[in-house]
């Protein structure tokens, strides 16, 4: 077996976006991941886009954008605050974008989302999940974990420039990926304990 091709096929998924109900967006600080939200808004993808963050947990604010700094310079409180800038900027009218702000990682990002969503009404039978490459396979097994009945399509977008094609060749890429394949072996046996705690507790 090739391990590379191995770790490479299991961590960079995608899938070309299907028309659905709402567009999921993950917190994080890189503005490319709702600028091509807003992208698959304006092409007729989904009428909602779900903007979920407050900051990481280990950092206690909301990290300055990773790019485009000179073009999102609010004084951004949390990190779905900082998406809908950016949404709206790039054409998405802001009754379109429900904000989600009180998730610290990408498990509770996925269950809170479900959580507000449910609480305004919004059924969910397809969606779309915009993150990064190297994100898209522990984003896409959380978010399918607190939507089993959602047919969830991945877009993913190149993050620090991490590739599907060029990860293994840096330093930086290997630490990016090692780290997903930690956190998902850390937390998967998590997965269904947090979901009922967070059941019994609402």
């Amino acid at each position: 077996m090739d391990f590379i091709s191995d770790v490479t096929e299991f961590i960079f998924i995608s899938s070309k976006p299907r028309i659905s109900d709402v567009i999921f967006l993950p917190g994080g600080s890189d503005p490319a991941l709702p600028e091509k939200a807003a992208e698959l808004y304006k092409a007729g993808y989904a009428p909602l886009v779900t903007a979920s963050g407050k900051y990481g947990k280990n950092v206690g604010h909301v990290k300055k954008p990773s790019r485009h700094a000179d073009l999102y310079t609010g004084d951004y409180l949390t990190e779905a605050d900082f998406y809908r800038d950016v949404l709206i900027k790039n054409g998405v009218p802001d009754e379109a974008i429900i904000c989600e702000e009180e998730a610290e990682f990408t498990y509770q990002n996925a269950l809170f989302s479900k959580k507000l969503l449910e609480e305004r009404g919004v059924r969910v039978r397809c969606a779309i999940l915009v993150c990064k490459a190297f994100h898209a396979r522990r984003a896409y097994t959380y978010y399918q974990n607190a939507f089993p009945d959602v047919d969830i399509s991945v877009v993913a977008v190149p993050g620090k420039d991490i590739t599907k094609e060029n990860w293994y060749k840096t330093d930086a890429g290997r630490r990016r990926v090692a780290g997903e394949l930690k956190r998902m072996g850390e937390q998967l046996e998590y997965l269904a304990v947090e979901k009922d705690e967070l059941r019994i507790k609402n």
